[in-house]
């Protein structure tokens, strides 16, 4: 990969052959940021809240400005925000998110379309409180899919079509969407947007996607629905991961064996919590609510020197296996620009101080930003 193509220009070169003329020593040039650094491996992207699409957090927009170059909306285009009462539908902050993305020419994904959690209530029910019918559960997703990615038809380029719709041990999620439709909620989702914009790339997107039952239950749903004929780019693992799990070699086995069935592979939503877990079985529903208890809060009034070194070693590692798969990723997002924003201070245990993404409450980046930029993985 050649990191110069992004800086080429003909002054630059003329300075490089000047030093060489006059037998000045050499000096090297350093990217200044996490896209430069990354280069043409993949995409490295963020989150973005509701504060920073609008402007406010201005310390969070340098940064991302600065050190990336793709974007994900964290909460603001999921379909109880959309569409919060049925045919009444809400872009007002979708819109904005998508305005900054193109004004600052980072890769949009839209998230996410189908989801059982942060979904309307109105969505699954009838007008007294009964389940709705699978024909109407269907046409209210096909209405739902076609009004919000025709709206971004040719701007937004990849979508999470389909959000966590298997468990850990690779059987069906019984949601909503499975109980009234059956599996074939997934394959019509994907039918949908694809229809909607069918240039448009279109993912799954999970977590726990280390964990061997997840990933054989998700190679074989893909593969279900590869052998229909339906269309699927890219996989998405969501990165939230601990001190300890997973391990390498298992998020490396997911990566190999999501990309063996010719599609894209994506971490996406990447954080490091370095707090204990309440029940370490917990992925990353985030129906899940433990009590608050101080024995699961150890940092709150900092992070200790020690963590701070082991978080840095964790992430370099993941970073490291990131380069290695370069080939099969095409985008790495964290899940949000600082630890401020991060919703690890509040799940599962609401009121904790953790110290998951790459720049700190201050805005200030932590080491691993500069060994990413060093390349000293």
């Amino acid at each position: 990969m050649n990191r110069f193509k992004k800086i080429y220009n003909p002054g630059f070169l003329a300075f490089l052959l000047l030093g060489v003329l006059c037998s000045c020593s050499k000096t090297e040039v350093k990217p200044v940021s996490l896209k430069l650094a990354v280069g043409d491996r993949f995409y490295i992207g963020t989150a973005l809240n509701s504060a920073q699409i609008v402007g406010a957090d201005t310390p969070a927009i340098k940064i991302i400005k600065q050190h990336f170059n793709a974007v994900v909306a964290e909460n603001v285009m999921k379909s109880e925000v959309v569409q919060p009462v049925e045919g009444e539908f809400d872009f007002d902050m979708a819109d904005k998110f998508v305005r900054f993305g193109l004004d600052n020419k980072l890769f949009i994904t839209g998230h996410t379309l189908i989801w059982h959690s942060q979904a309307p209530d109105w969505l699954f029910v009838d007008k007294q409180g009964n389940d709705v019918s699978r024909d109407v559960l269907i046409e209210r997703m096909r209405s739902h899919i076609h009004t919000v990615v025709g709206r971004y038809k040719g701007i937004i380029k990849g979508w999470d079509v389909v959000n966590e719709a298997i468990l850990d041990d690779g059987t069906w999620r019984k949601s909503k969407f499975y109980e009234i439709i059956g599996a074939d909620f997934v394959k019509l989702a994907f039918e949908f947007a694809h229809e909607a914009d069918p240039e448009a790339e279109l993912y799954y997107n999970d977590y726990s996607m280390a964990k061997k039952g997840k990933r054989e239950g998700v190679v074989a749903m893909v593969k279900s629905l590869q052998e229909q004929g339906i269309r699927i780019d890219g996989i998405g693992m969501q990165g939230h991961i601990s001190m300890d799990d997973p391990t390498i070699e298992d998020f490396e086995k997911s990566i190999v064996a999501f990309s063996e069935l010719g599609v894209q592979v994506m971490v996406t939503e990447l954080d490091l919590t370095v707090l204990p877990m309440p029940n370490m079985n917990a992925g990353a529903d985030i129906a899940l609510n433990f009590e608050f208890k101080k024995e699961l809060n150890p940092y709150a009034n900092g992070l200790p020197d020690s963590i701070s070194t082991k978080m840095t070693e964790r992430y370099q590692d993941f970073f490291r296996l990131f380069y290695k798969h370069s080939n099969k990723i095409s985008r790495v997002t964290l899940w949000g620009v600082s630890d401020a924003q991060s919703w690890r201070n509040y799940w599962p245990v609401n009121g904790r101080t953790d110290y998951p993404l790459l720049f700190d409450r201050e805005y200030k980046a932590k080491p691993i930003v500069e060994k990413i930029i060093n390349e000293d993985l």
